[in-house]
């Protein structure tokens, strides 16, 4: 866990507004590999790259003793007293664990009152790292406001011990690491809890022709990752060959499609990805679903060539790659189908902070 330095990160921004917003991201390969004690034990590679949509999160001071969070995306809100450190086992649990880091490490003054506020422009379980991407967007926010020293391989760590070990949530690395740098990167998770982001230099026609190959399409299934992640975990301890095979495969996979990116080949990594769907379905039981092969098929069947979903499974987005010319056509089918499907653009920027004058 990162501690102040003495004397450091304790001024505040006491007559502005603090805003940041952190990006989601999709997983192109290598998914679970991320995850104890795989990554611990054969190491791990991720290649994932952000998009258009944001967790945001937004600090204002105030000076009535009261500290307000407000997630205006699932309409939650809570008041709170100045002063004290906040019970993170109910209500806004990220909020208040982000607080309470800072409040505990010498950050932040605790006789500060404050109202933060929240939003994800994705539903929790949407398989984008929504709330990795709003555990960074909210330590973004904290940090700022509080003239805190923390580079962006400290905010990722940051997030993922809140995330993962204050609050206990079941999941993985990548996320975090993702909505901090941005971009297409190829993220390796080693012994030791060594993490090293390789951001890739892909050429632009690259990067364009990908982006409009690419079709995203909600399944409607807001789904509950840690079921699978538990069982994915589970395997990894009791050493199943099955499941270690298809993340040995699944982490090839990351690799192959890294060179594939970097040169151009946007058909070898649409079998790539075809091939890192097959293994992801032999981790866990419920990593496919009916509605989730029913959106599949019907994406396959219109046109695409390629297509997994992003994030554990159960549920959350499908994405698929289709020739730009039928992009429309396979959109349509996968409305009609019961999907919700539109295009998505790839940004190359990460989290950032900015002010406003209250």
């Amino acid at each position: 866990m990162l501690h102040a330095a003495p004397g450091k990160g304790v001024s505040v921004l006491r007559e502005v507004t603090i805003r940041s917003r952190a990006p989601l991201r999709l997983g192109l390969a290598g998914g679970g590999t991320d995850l104890s004690p795989y990554c611990d034990e054969y190491g791990g590679a991720i290649l994932n790259c952000t998009i258009d949509r944001y967790a945001y999160a937004f600090i204002t001071p105030r000076n009535d003793g009261v500290i307000r969070f407000v997630a205006s995306d699932i309409n939650k809100e809570e008041s709170h007293q100045t002063g004290n450190v906040l019970d993170i086992g109910a209500g806004l649990r990220f909020h208040r664990a982000v607080y309470n880091y800072f409040v505990e490490s010498g950050f932040l003054d605790p006789k500060i009152g404050m109202t933060v506020t929240t939003g994800v422009d994705s539903p929790p379980g949407s398989g984008l790292g929504s709330s990795s991407a709003l555990a960074v967007a909210l330590c973004e926010a904290f940090r700022f406001f509080c003239n805190t020293p923390l580079g962006l391989y400290d905010l990722a760590h940051l997030a993922f011990e809140i995330e993962r070990l204050k609050l206990s949530l079941a999941g993985g690395k990548q996320d975090q690491y993702a909505a901090s740098f941005g971009g297409v990167n190829f993220i390796e998770f080693l012994p030791q809890d060594r993490v090293i982001v390789n951001p890739l230099r892909v050429d632009r026609s690259v990067l364009n022709e990908l982006e409009a190959s690419l079709v995203v399409c909600s399944t409607g299934v807001s789904r509950e990752s840690e079921q699978i992640i538990n069982q994915q975990v589970g395997r990894m301890v009791e050493r199943n060959a099955q499941t270690l095979e298809a993340l040995h495969a699944i982490k090839q996979a990351a690799i192959d499609m890294k060179q594939a990116l970097l040169t151009g080949n946007l058909r070898a990594l649409g079998e790539i990805l075809n091939h890192s769907w097959i293994s992801k379905k032999k981790t866990a039981s419920g990593v496919s679903t009916q509605v989730i092969d029913t959106l599949f098929d019907a994406g396959m069947q219109s046109g695409a060539h390629a297509g997994k979903i992003s994030g554990a499974g159960g549920g959350g987005f499908i994405m698929f790659l289709v020739e730009p010319e039928k992009r429309r056509q396979l959109i349509a089918r996968l409305n009609e189908a019961g999907g919700s499907a539109g295009p998505v653009h790839l940004t190359g920027r990460g989290v950032e902070s900015w002010k406003t004058q209250n």
